[in-house]
């Protein structure tokens, strides 16, 4: 069995630009956890496969698109944990790229649904049609989106204490920013949503804090380059030179985003000078 990097490394960034503009920025490396199931992915998955080995259940389901790495980390998590692995996919029969036949490669069964049938994916007539098809498993919500995924995020602040004035992190369900936030003493949380119109994801936070919490979550909507999954130039070419600067490879989904738009309030003087900026990697990479 594969070793866990845990707690994951923390990383001091240091160039001409931060030092400059006097701020100490610090990268968690949740990406180096495990080869296949990194990032936040394994903090929301491990809590909910520990679960359901309690109960004796053999075989885990869950949803995602066709380029979703919480499937393929599901499925990784699945052959190490020697547990069956069903993956509901929003799209057509047949699609491949290369995240689902990875995921396949190791044993996830795919089960493609249309966008309308997809939409039903918490309702219980929707959930009994699939026990009547696959039998007894135990379901792990769209991007490990439940109470267990949360608090297995809530280990990222207990690995780094609280010696930030800021954290910083990317969001597509806020499951992470939501275990972050329950542990904030006096620091404050930037969370940049991924997608287009995140705005909800403070309701979403809402949903596992206390209004005293959230009063230190700032949301930083304007980073997504157009939508979930979709990216710019600009954000390339910022990967780019963030990877010949600092030697780390950003994914294009989340954290590329999530670190462009903290650069970019950086250079505008968002944060006053001295700041202590822990920004967390949540993996994700195998989407590039």
């Amino acid at each position: 069995m594969q070793i866990f990097q845990l707690p994951s490394p923390l990383q001091k960034l240091n160039s001409s630009f931060l030092k400059s503009k006097e701020i100490d920025l610090w990268l968690k490396r949740d990406d180096l956890i495990h080869p296949e199931i990194s990032g936040n992915k394994w903090r929301k998955l491990a809590l909910n496969v520990q679960a359901a080995q309690h109960a004796g259940i053999k075989t885990l389901l869950t949803f995602g698109g066709a380029y979703s790495n919480h499937i393929a980390a599901t499925a990784a998590a699945g052959k190490l944990f020697s547990m069956a692995t069903i993956g509901i996919i929003r799209g057509d029969e047949g699609f491949e790229n290369d995240t689902l036949r990875k995921a396949k490669e190791n044993g996830m069964h795919l089960h493609f649904v249309s966008r309308e049938q997809y939409k039903q994916k918490t309702e219980h007539s929707f959930l009994s049609e699939l026990v009547l098809r696959f039998g007894q498993f135990y379901l792990i919500p769209e991007g490990g989106a439940n109470e267990l995924g949360v608090k297995g995020c809530q280990e990222i602040l207990a690995e780094v204490g609280h010696g930030f004035n800021y954290l910083s992190i990317s969001a597509g369900t806020a499951t992470t920013a939501s275990g972050i936030c329950r542990c904030l003493a006096s620091e404050k949380l930037l969370v940049f949503p991924a997608l287009k119109g995140g705005g909800f994801m403070f309701d979403e936070i809402a949903k596992y804090c206390t209004q005293e919490q959230l009063q230190k979550v700032q949301l930083q909507p304007n980073y997504h380059f157009g939508g979930y999954g979709k990216t710019k130039p600009e954000q390339i070419e910022f990967m780019k030179s963030f990877f010949k600067e600092y030697g780390v490879e950003l994914d294009k989904v989340y954290t590329s985003k999530m670190m462009f738009g903290l650069f970019d309030l950086i250079r505008n003087d968002y944060f006053p000078k001295g700041a202590r900026i822990l920004a967390i990697h949540t993996g994700g990479l195998q989407g590039n």
